[in-house]
């Protein structure tokens, strides 16, 4: 098990962000609850049991919760699923170590918000929290291109048998053009790539992805790809 290294982060005047953590070590959870209270935030409860996870989040009203993927008695894949079918309006960010990027790709599908892994400083912690009460993902950057690769490789490999309901899918009010921005974003490229291939300004592709981010209600490429893998909105065709 990793751990978290310590960096402080000033109290807001705010009410405190209520965050549940769900890990079986108990010093691990003991160690994370001091990191959270020192950086403003209220530990609403802690368990090590993932069948816990689902009832603790809705008797302590947690905005957040600290879900490790490998909980005993009930894995946090399960848990994330019965959150899906639950009206609890916590938000879950996975913490990671040895966890394969498959299983990571699953747990975003089922609903978790983001993940950060548990190598990363206290400070990227407690951005990623901010990050999810903002209605944002969170995924660090250097993770972000291996993600987007495999939602476009498993979006690929899945059979189609609803091939004439896709192609009547509504279009999100997205032009030509961006849907082809869409389907680049979710290739892995950036701006400046995309300005090179289009032959237009890095600027101009910024106005396209602010225009995207409007329409499909999101805030980031990961939300983004998300959205245009399950919604089907990768099949624009590039010269």
């Amino acid at each position: 098990m990793g751990k978290l290294s310590t960096v402080t982060c000033p109290k807001t005047s705010l009410s405190p962000v209520r965050v549940l953590i769900a890990s079986g070590p108990t010093l691990f959870r003991e160690g994370l609850r001091g990191l959270l209270e020192a950086g403003g935030f209220e530990v609403a409860g802690e368990t090590a049991d993932g069948r816990a996870v689902v009832s603790l989040a809705a008797q302590t009203k947690a905005d957040v919760i600290l879900l490790d993927l490998d909980m005993p008695q009930q894995n946090g894949l399960e848990v994330l699923r019965q959150l899906s079918h639950s009206d609890i309006p916590a938000r879950t960010l996975l913490l990671t170590h040895s966890v394969d990027r498959q299983q990571i790709v699953r747990a975003l599908k089922l609903g978790a918000n983001g993940m950060i892994s548990l190598d990363s400083t206290t400070e990227r912690l407690f951005d990623g929290i901010r990050a999810l009460m903002e209605g944002k993902y969170w995924v660090e950057s250097e993770q972000l291109s291996d993600l987007i690769g495999i939602l476009r490789d498993d979006n690929h490999m899945r059979d189609d048998n609803r091939v004439e309901e896709i192609s009547q899918q509504k279009d999100f009010g997205l032009t030509p053009r961006e849907r082809e921005i869409v389907a680049l974003v979710v290739a892995g490229y950036s701006n400046p790539e995309m300005a090179q291939r289009f032959s237009i300004s890095q600027q101009t592709v910024k106005h396209h992805v602010s225009n995207v981010f409007d329409k499909l209600g999101v805030s980031n490429r990961l939300e983004l790809a998300l959205f245009a893998v399950n919604h089907r909105l990768t099949d624009a065709e590039l010269a």
